[in-house]
């Protein structure tokens, strides 16, 4: 009994920093999917670098990778990216927010996929506080109906960002590190933008 106890207290204490946070549910209302599509059905999807709305430079590129990386773990498709300085993206005319069915049919062709990931980072500001927007459309190639979209901005500030990153931090990462771990996860740029695309990922699933 008196061992079952020890192991008890040092279990106790190994999880101290996160057996305390206060689950926080995702927003259910800031992405649309699909029901009528099955997205373990799409097959290979094209993941097109993200267009820069901000100020700040190059901050695309880096979404852009976390957020491969994100979808990467949670395998619903195969995928690949198509970044802005390649001839696949300045032939077919990426940058122009012009999807008619007959331009999809061709970027099927192209890329050879069967659905496009594409949009835009709309807000970015590491200071005073973390705050990351996004807008994001996935595709149909075959028949140009929209699968999935999302658009959102996460404020490290905000209280239920809070939350769900304390949550995050605790499932994903490591159990026995400190409260002091997740304050300089909201505010370390790369923390918050893995927390951010893991949430993006999150919302494909039907």
């Amino acid at each position: 009994m008196k061992s079952l106890i020890i192991t008890s207290l040092m279990l106790t204490v190994s999880l101290a920093g996160c057996i305390y946070y206060t689950p926080a549910k995702q927003p259910q209302d800031y992405f649309y999917l699909n029901q009528n599509k099955n997205i373990s059905n799409i097959g290979k999807v094209a993941l097109l670098e993200l267009e820069n709305q901000t100020n700040q430079p190059r901050i695309s590129q880096k979404i852009t990778n976390a957020m491969f990386q994100a979808l990467q773990k949670k395998q619903a498709f195969s995928l690949k990216t198509i970044t802005r300085q390649s001839s696949n993206f300045q032939s077919l005319q990426l940058n122009k927010d012009d999807y008619s069915l007959k331009k999809l049919l061709a970027i099927k062709d192209k890329l050879n996929c069967n659905a496009v990931l594409f949009g835009s980072v709309t807000e970015y500001t590491p200071y005073p506080h973390m705050t990351v927007g996004l807008k994001l459309k996935l595709l149909d190639l075959n028949d140009g109906q929209l699968i999935w979209a999302c658009e959102q901005i996460w404020d490290a500030a905000d209280k239920s960002t809070e939350k769900r990153i304390e949550k995050y931090f605790c499932e994903n990462i490591r159990s026995d590190l400190t409260p002091l771990h997740e304050e300089l996860m909201a505010v370390s740029p790369i923390e918050f933008i893995k927390f951010v695309t893991y949430e993006v990922a999150q919302t494909l699933k039907n």
